[in-house]
């Protein structure tokens, strides 16, 4: 948190939104990817082939990657002024960005099955 707000403060003194942004939208997916973590280190200690459930990840995966591309695809230099925001993310304030975050780093680690 203490980066964060580091971040923020900067943001204000320079008025540059996209190291804020950036943070906000990586480390839900940190997050995501820490919890599942554990199990992954338990699975990959049994010695079976491993593979990736293609299903799980384009069904959950693909959507939450683009809850997450397209909050911080407008703040970024690519997309600056030409990209809308959709409008959930613009109603759905900073959770449902952070909640697709975590959901999408869970899934990516999950999809990867032994």
């Amino acid at each position: 948190m203490k980066y964060q707000v580091q971040l923020n403060e900067e943001a204000k003194m320079k008025f540059e939104l996209f190291p804020v942004v950036r943070f906000a939208t990586l480390f839900p997916i940190v997050i995501g990817l820490l919890l599942r973590f554990p199990k992954l280190i338990i699975e990959i200690y049994n010695k079976k082939q491993w593979t990736f459930d293609w299903v799980k990840f384009i069904a959950i995966g693909l959507p939450c990657f683009y809850v997450i591309t397209m909050s911080i695809l407008p703040y970024s230099p690519l997309g600056q002024g030409s990209i809308p925001i959709p409008d959930i993310i613009i109603t759905g304030s900073p959770t449902v960005t952070t909640i697709a975050g975590i959901v999408f780093g869970f899934v990516f680690l999950d999809s990867l099955k032994k």
